[in-house]
């Protein structure tokens, strides 16, 4: 054993060095492992240790846990009731500032200075007002929180009596000043107060704008502004701070009745004593000019009314109530301003539309219709949507009575003329009769451009309200034509009705020459010749004229004429043709003495210069040369001294279509002459 151990090996080396090691190894393992063991040990000692502190400090684990809750719980509580304290010190600060700015206010003389402090007073209410909703807002919420903690406190002990008492009699303070002071300072403080200032100061404003420029010079009718935008912007600051603390109602009624006056009051200076008559019965006791006058005034005032009144208190009230209740308040404040006075109107206009139903009132029943369908679409602009319904209904109600009444003016005129109802007899001169006259002015009046569209209009609304919204409608033009020719169709029948009545045979003639020549001359190159066309008045009235002219010819002075034929001279034997024409002669005198006496004393001197020229030509033309060459073939069988001239003639015949004394006196002086050769007839035939 001691050769190997002595033997240097390097392998054994190694192994002692590592067996070495491993006893090492080996022994630190068993330290190890006491130590933990040991450490076992003080770790059981340790887990027994803090399980007996954890069992001694859960008690008080609890006790912080709780304490947090209920410190959470009171703060919840305090939280509302100091911010109501807040407010409550935010309150009376803007009182004393609310105070103070209505001082000035009362102060200040200069109006522009005195709107802009107006605007300062109602921010002023408008904070204050925010400041009590807030107070009355918090106030419930605040009590009911500190009701519940000093209920939990009460119940639960979680702490001492003496906080739970504070608690208490807080709540209880909050209470009676929730039940007292709350709606005093709402509604019986200072903001109410504040709110009257306003209405007096909103009534002051709105009375101080007016329309300055009514009753001036209205042929431009042009809408006002009323106010500066400052007191437009004070007038709405103050709406909404009304309407905001619930006095909308009293807001509205100020707007409206102050407007109301201060437009009714600008149409008043147009002094409208007219629209104090109203119906139909106190229309037709009027005087027709007056009447004129009113429906004249009528018009000009209801169209000054829509167009400059209405349209600047539409803007006013758009402007200053346009931003309650998202715009739907104004409309109706607006209207309720308009209806009243447009109710008068109306009722005028209505009156008229219904009162009786004479010629004359077709024109300006056309005049009052033209103006309102001439203002319709601004008429419907201003009082559009559901708030103006009534008002347009009536507006359209007056049309359809105007239409309605214009139609049976018209109708029941033609009525009157072809039934005769002036209650004249045929002129005893035959002369143009009046009803002539005036319906021939009539109808050019109708005809001219200011009542053809209107009168045309008329009758077609008229013709479709009958007939039906689909019939086929005439043209305008065609419309008015076929009503005026039936009228003249009227015109005529009641002409050949009287011309009829008539017992002498020349003034029938007389009557129709005058009659037709009078209508065609009053209607050629106007507005109703035009309508009617050149060749249907030639056709109707000319020619008839003419024919008339022709007729009077021959009953007048053909006959006379007649009386100097020479046949029944020329049939005679020599005896009695000295008589004979003689007797002609004597004929003849007492004839043309009588027909000058007619035509001086019966007959009507034709009106018309040309006509009258042209028949004093023609009536020459036809008595004088007949007469002419009697005397001249008969001379020898006539005292040519005792008889006229023919140049005599010719001036008698000339004088009865001019006119004058001279006419009478050479009468008296035709008839002295006859009566001398009725002698001289008498004494040759008794030789």
């Amino acid at each position: 054993m001691e050769l190997i151990t002595n033997v240097d090996d390097p392998v054994l080396d190694k192994l002692q060095l590592a067996c070495s090691h491993i006893k090492t190894l080996l022994q630190n393992s068993t330290n190890l492992e006491k130590g933990l063991e040991k450490m076992d040990e003080n770790f059981d000692t340790i887990q027994e240790s803090l399980s007996m502190a954890s069992r001694r400090v859960a008690p008080l684990q609890s006790l912080s846990i709780g304490a947090k809750s209920l410190e959470t719980r009171i703060n919840r509580a305090i939280s509302p009731a100091l911010a109501l304290l807040e407010s409550f010190k935010l309150s009376e600060s803007l009182q004393r500032k609310l105070l103070d700015t209505a001082s000035k206010l009362i102060n200040e003389k200069t109006s522009k200075n005195r709107l802009k402090k107006l605007i300062k007073y109602v921010a002023c209410v408008d904070d204050l007002n925010v400041a009590l909703t807030s107070i009355s807002q918090e106030s419930e919420p605040a009590i009911q929180k500190l009701q519940e903690v000093v209920e939990f406190l009460s119940r639960t002990k979680a702490t001492d009596q003496y906080r739970t008492l504070r608690f208490r009699e807080t709540l209880i303070t909050l209470k009676a000043l929730y039940e007292t002071e709350v709606d005093s300072m709402r509604f019986d403080g200072l903001l109410d107060e504040a709110l009257l200032n306003l209405q007096d100061e909103y009534e002051s404003l709105l009375q101080q704008l007016r329309h300055q420029n009514i009753g001036d010079d209205m042929t431009e009718m042009m809408p006002e502004k009323l106010g500066t935008e400052l007191e437009i912007e004070v007038l709405r600051r103050i709406s909404e701070t009304l309407a905001a603390n619930d006095c909308l109602d009293i807001c509205i009624d100020i707007f409206v009745r102050v407007r109301y006056r201060r437009a009714a009051k600008a149409l008043m200076r147009l002094s409208p004593d007219y629209l104090k008559t109203y119906t139909p019965e106190e229309i037709d006791e009027m005087e027709w000019e007056s009447l004129e006058m009113a429906i004249a005034l009528w018009i000009q005032h209801f169209e000054l009314a829509v167009k400059v009144v209405f349209v600047s208190e539409k803007d006013l009230c758009n402007q200053v109530l346009g931003n309650i209740m998202e715009g739907m308040v104004w409309p109706e404040c607006f209207v309720k301003i308009a209806d009243k006075i447009m109710a008068v109107f109306f009722r005028f206009g209505e009156g008229v539309a219904r009162s009786n139903k004479e010629p004359q009132k077709l024109f300006k029943l056309l005049d009052m219709f033209d103006s309102l369908e001439k203002l319709k679409p601004e008429f419907s602009e201003i009082f559009e949507g559901e708030a103006g319904a009534d008002i347009c209904s009536r507006f359209r109600e007056l049309k359809k009575l105007l239409v309605h009444s214009s139609t049976k003016v018209f109708w029941e005129f033609g009525l009157q003329i072809e039934s005769n109802q002036d209650g004249l007899p045929q002129p005893p001169d035959g002369s143009v009769p009046k009803l002539v006259r005036y319906s021939i002015n009539y109808l050019k009046n109708l005809a001219m451009d200011s009542y053809t569209a209107p009168m045309a209009q008329v009758l077609r609304t008229d013709q479709l309200w009958k007939a039906g919204i689909l019939s086929t409608s005439e043209s305008d033009e065609n419309l008015l034509k076929d009503a005026i020719s039936n009228v003249m169709e009227a015109i005529q029948r009641n002409i050949e009705t009287k011309k009829s009545l008539y017992k002498d045979k020349v003034l029938p003639h007389i009557y129709a020459m005058n009659t037709y020549w009078y209508i065609y001359m009053r209607t050629r190159n106007t507005e109703l010749g035009k309508l009617l066309g050149e060749q249907y008045m030639k056709k109707r009235y000319r020619q008839v004229a003419e024919e008339s002219a022709n007729l009077y010819q021959k009953q007048a002075w053909g006959t006379l004429v007649r009386l100097l034929d020479t046949e029944e001279i020329n049939r005679a034997n020599k005896d009695g043709v000295g008589a004979l024409i003689r007797g002609k002669m004597d004929a003849f005198m007492v004839g043309f003495d009588e027909m000058c006496q007619r035509h001086r004393s019966s007959y009507s001197i034709i009106s018309d210069a040309d006509l009258r020229e042209q028949m004093k030509d023609a009536s020459i033309g036809l008595v004088l040369p007949a007469y002419t060459e009697f005397i001249r073939n008969y001379s020898s069988f006539l005292d040519v001294k005792s008889n006229m001239s023919p140049e005599l003639l010719e001036d008698f015949l000339s004088q009865i279509f001019e006119g004058g004394d001279q006419v009478a006196d050479g009468k008296s002086n035709l008839r002295r002459r006859n009566s001398s050769h009725r002698n001289d007839m008498r004494r040759s035939s008794v030789d």
